[in-house]
């Protein structure tokens, strides 16, 4: 199968260089230094997109929250920031994993493996309904109490997909964020605090039943 990059960064460099990199491993490359001209792009669904922070008229930021409930494939991020709330921001707003500048492209490539990897599990899931109402179809990524949907980003799913299939086991952040970001990830467990508080947030919104339970001064669980 023949996956569809779509990298965008204004650094026209860069790009030349990692679409001649991914095209000779047989990837469609699809590239654009400009966040804004990449609608056309995001038309021919990508499998994964390399998005750069830093970048004039967009940051990669604000549009990675402006496309997120748009587009379900992974977002890594490239960036040269090293802040931590810098971090926590691009994980906020819908990223999935960020790689920093400068990187090893053999690196760059396996994060984009296991993405994809663990995207394709995800879709050979099935369905899963729980005794409050709520569904999750595994292979669509939808989530449903009493038959509404509910939209998360896809770093929140993965949180809700690895927890709800190991209900009643409780996980610690570092655990969590390993599961969802991978082994060799850099980033920093804290922003599991954050994305459990949205999930939460946005399920109180249909029923007043807490489905992640929190273990004090251990981690999460999902609700049995």
């Amino acid at each position: 199968m023949e996956y569809k990059i779509l990298l965008i960064d204004d650094d026209k460099e860069l790009l030349k260089m990692l679409r001649s990199y991914f095209e000779f491993k047989n990837y469609i490359v699809m590239t654009t230094n400009s966040a804004i001209d990449s609608e056309i792009m995001l038309a021919q669904k990508p499998d994964i997109i390399l998005l750069d922070i830093n970048m004039p008229v967009m940051d990669g930021i604000t549009y990675c929250r402006m496309i997120r409930d748009k587009v379900s494939c992974p977002i890594i991020f490239l960036t040269a920031k090293v802040e931590e709330q810098d971090k926590i921001n691009g994980l906020l707003s819908g990223g999935d994993d960020y790689i920093m500048k400068p990187f090893s492209l053999k690196e760059l490539e396996a994060r984009i493996i296991a993405h994809l990897k663990r995207e394709e599990r995800h879709n050979n899931s099935s369905k899963f309904r729980f005794s409050n109402g709520l569904s999750i179809d595994y292979s669509t990524k939808i989530i449903q109490i009493n038959g509404l949907t509910i939209g998360f980003t896809k770093a929140e799913y993965d949180i809700i997909e690895f927890l709800s299939t190991n209900a009643g086991q409780v996980f610690d952040k570092e655990r969590i964020y390993e599961k969802i970001y991978g082994y060799d990830a850099t980033g920093d467990s804290r922003g599991i605090t954050e994305l459990v508080r949205r999930i939460r947030r946005k399920i109180a919104v249909y029923t007043d039943q807490e489905c992640i339970e929190t273990a004090w001064g251990i981690g999460y669980r999902w609700r049995k």
